[in-house]
Parts: C-alpha cells; sequence; structure tokens
C-alpha cells in the first residue's frame, strides 16, 4: 500500500495561490482607504465652508488669511493658527485635519481675496477660495469637483491643480 499525501509541487502551488489572493485582498483595502479618506476631505470641505459661513454672518466678511501658509495660502494638515482662531472664535471646534496628518503645502488651502482681485468684479465684494491638493483616489479634478474661476484665474489649475477647488464672493450671500 501506498502512502498518499501531497507532493512537494502540489504545496508550492497552494501556497503562491494564497498568496496572490492575499496580495489582491491587501491591494483592495488600500484602495478603500484612499476613497475613504477622500471621502473624509471632501466632508471637512463641507465643515470649514459652514464655518466660514457662520464666520460671515457674525462678522460682515470672511476672514483674512494669515499669510503664513504655502505661497500666502492658509495650508496644511490643519488650516494654519489666525484662521483656526478667528472661526473658533465663534464655533468652539477645531477645523478638521488633514486624515493623512501631512504638513505645509499639502491638504486643505485657504485664501481671502479683496474685491476686485483677479480682475473678478469688484462689486460681488471681497471672496474666499477653499482647495484640497494631493487627493488619493481620484483623477485630476476629482469628479464632485465644483471649481471656482474668475476673471483672470482658474483655481482649478492653481497650485499644481486643486483636485477640488471652490469658492464665493462676499455679495453672494
Amino acid at each position: 500500500m501506498k502512502k498518499r499525501g501531497f507532493t512537494l509541487i502540489e504545496l508550492l502551488v497552494v501556497i503562491a495561490v494564497i498568496g496572490i489572493i492575499a496580495i489582491i485582498v491587501l491591494a483592495s483595502l488600500g484602495s478603500a482607504r484612499k476613497k475613504a479618506r477622500d471621502a473624509v476631505r471632501l466632508t471637512d470641505m463641507r465643515t470649514i465652508q459652514t464655518a466660514l459661513e457662520l464666520y460671515f454672518e457674525t462678522f460682515g466678511q470672511y476672514p483674512i488669511y494669515d499669510n503664513t501658509g504655502c505661497a500666502g495660502w492658509d495650508t496644511g494638515n490643519q488650516l494654519y493658527p489666525l484662521l483656526q482662531d478667528k472661526l473658533t472664535q465663534i464655533d468652539s471646534h477645531p477645523l478638521p485635519v488633514d486624515p493623512t496628518g501631512k504638513v505645509a503645502c499639502s491638504g486643505y488651502y485657504y485664501y481671502r481675496y479683496p474685491a476686485g482681485q483677479m480682475s473678478c468684479p469688484a462689486n460681488k465684494g471681497a471672496f474666499y477660495v477653499l482647495g484640497i491638493k494631493d487627493m488619493e483616489s481620484s483623477g485630476n479634478p476629482h469628479p464632485s469637483n465644483p471649481g471656482f474661476k474668475c476673471g483672470i484665474r482658474n483655481w482649478q489649475n492653481e497650485m499644481e491643480y486643486f483636485e477640488w477647488v471652490t469658492g464665493k464672493f462676499s455679495a453672494d450671500h
């Protein structure tokens, strides 16, 4: 009588198949994590927009940038201190933090322009631009990108391209 068992080649084939399946599953999980972080970023933008609107309703203008960020923009994994301080005057909750925890010149961007800048109509008042750079799961631009352009400038093409950008004029209240 012969003993039955697995040959070395059969065992190696099974181990290789299990390894390939594991790699596919891990790659899928990585993609899902990136999409989840981008969903958080988009939710954070709505939260920041709400805070900006509350600030406008309280003080009659959008917060002025503090010029400490990248190329004058308030940026980073958390919008820089002056904007944070101004927005917490009306709401004690801190602004959302970019989910990857990156530092300056990535993540979220904010800038407030005076009326008439960039050839935008002065009668529309001052305006802000809010954007996300370094999204992980989208092409450029993100499919839900509202975009923002005015006069001579299209902010979609700013800062090595925002994946998502919006803006609002003071007169649009």
